[in-house]
């Protein structure tokens, strides 16, 4: 089995330049000598930063924890559980008692009776008063109906014929009067056309518009001469920038900063894949050289520390646990049952000594006496008991 690719499915790899193979070597070298270093120093701070993390600044940061709970949480949550609440509860309670417990009593047996009365009152006052209002409704309404029938009778038989004699009238005059603005209008109309409209036309059409029109004409020309002067000036113009500016930068551009720009992002790429060539390659060396202080760490003092715990230290520490140790633990054991039983007995004592100091004083304390509860029997007796010659009903009962 193959484990390489055919030249077929393998990718092609991108065309390199002769410029790229010979700057990628040297920058690869001159970058790894100068990241290895930053690199083992780099793993040096991580591994001295999490030693530190966890041996120092983890307690330290539990402990500080723990002293700003005690210093400034504790207080306040004691303040608040055992004097806040409790003030408030009996804040509250007092303020139920001295404020709600009156007013629901005052609003129950005072002001509600009152209300009632008041509400009694206002139905009766405003009962009279919807009376007199009607009242005084109704005799509005009469006058009224009084009046529009006078106003009507008056228009009927006044107003309505002075209103059309008035109205012939005015007809009549309007007719006279119209004829004679009729007249005076048509006159005006033929003294403004043969003195005003007449002779305004003529003078527009042999006059001002061959004026206008040459105006126009020699407008134009003027304008494209104008035109003429200042394309010529921009051709020029144009031209001047083009051959002074626009050529020199284009060369500029073309032949000096695209082969610059293009050499320099070549070495720029380079450089890139030179940095993440050596970082990758100095973590392989700093965790090489890691391990072997690791191990060197271990073979100097880890594994001489542990021998000694097991070959050393365990037994020493059997030996002591064994003869010295578990023998005082019984003793103490010993002594604190005593201390414990000692102690029992005394309290005994005392109870005792306050229970006959109590009867001599107060005498004995009377006993109350029990009354048995008579038992009744669940079953009937034996002479009221079923069987099967016999009936315990009212109809077959011998």
């Amino acid at each position: 089995m193959d484990l390489e690719k055919s030249p077929a499915e393998r990718p092609a790899a991108p065309a390199e330049g002769c410029l790229t193979v010979a700057i990628r070597l040297p920058v690869r070298i001159v970058v790894l000598v100068l990241v290895v270093p930053v690199r083992m120093l780099w793993d040096a701070l991580v591994v001295g930063g999490r030693f530190l993390r966890d041996t120092v600044l983890r307690p330290v940061g539990r402990v500080l924890q723990w002293v700003a709970w005690a210093v400034f949480v504790w207080p306040w949550v004691t303040l608040w559980r055992y004097a806040v609440v409790p003030v408030g509860k009996a804040l509250a309670w007092l303020g139920y008692m001295l404020l709600v417990v009156p007013a629901v009593w005052m609003y129950e047996t005072v002001l509600t009776p009152v209300g009632h009365a008041i509400a009694w009152v206002a139905r009766g006052v405003g009962g009279g008063l919807m009376w007199v209002f009607r009242g005084v409704v109704a005799g509005f309404a009469w006058v009224l109906r009084g009046i529009g029938a006078v106003l009507a009778w008056v228009y009927a038989r006044l107003l309505t014929p002075v209103g059309r004699a008035v109205t012939w009238l005015l007809r009549g005059l309007g007719i006279g009067f119209g004829a004679v603005a009729l007249g005076v209008y048509r006159v005006v109309a033929w003294l403004v056309r043969h003195l005003i409209v007449v002779p305004a036309l003529w003078l527009y059409e042999w006059i001002l518009a061959p004026v206008g029109r040459a105006i126009a004409w020699a407008a134009r020309g003027v304008g494209w001469l104008v035109r003429m002067i200042f394309t010529g000036i921009g051709a020029a113009l144009y031209w001047i920038l083009r051959v002074l500016l626009v050529l020199p930068a284009l060369a500029l551009w073309r032949w000096v900063l695209v082969p610059v720009g293009r050499v320099l992002a070549v070495v720029a790429r380079e450089v890139g894949d030179a940095l993440g060539h050596a970082w990758r390659v100095a973590g392989h060396l700093s965790l090489a050289v890691g391990r072997f202080l690791g191990r060197l760490f271990r073979w100097i003092f880890v594994e001489p520390v542990r021998w000694a715990y097991h070959n050393v230290l365990t037994p020493v520490g059997h030996v002591v646990r064994d003869t010295v140790l578990r023998p005082a633990a019984e003793a103490a054991r010993g002594v604190g049952r005593v201390t414990r039983q000692a102690l029992a007995a005394a309290r005994e004592s005392a109870r005792q000594t306050r229970a006959d100091i109590r009867r001599m004083l107060f005498g004995t304390p009377r006993e109350t006496e029990r009354v048995p509860l008579e038992k009744v029997p669940r079953e009937p007796g034996a002479a009221g008991t079923r069987t099967l010659g016999s009936s315990t009903t009212a109809l077959t009962k011998d």
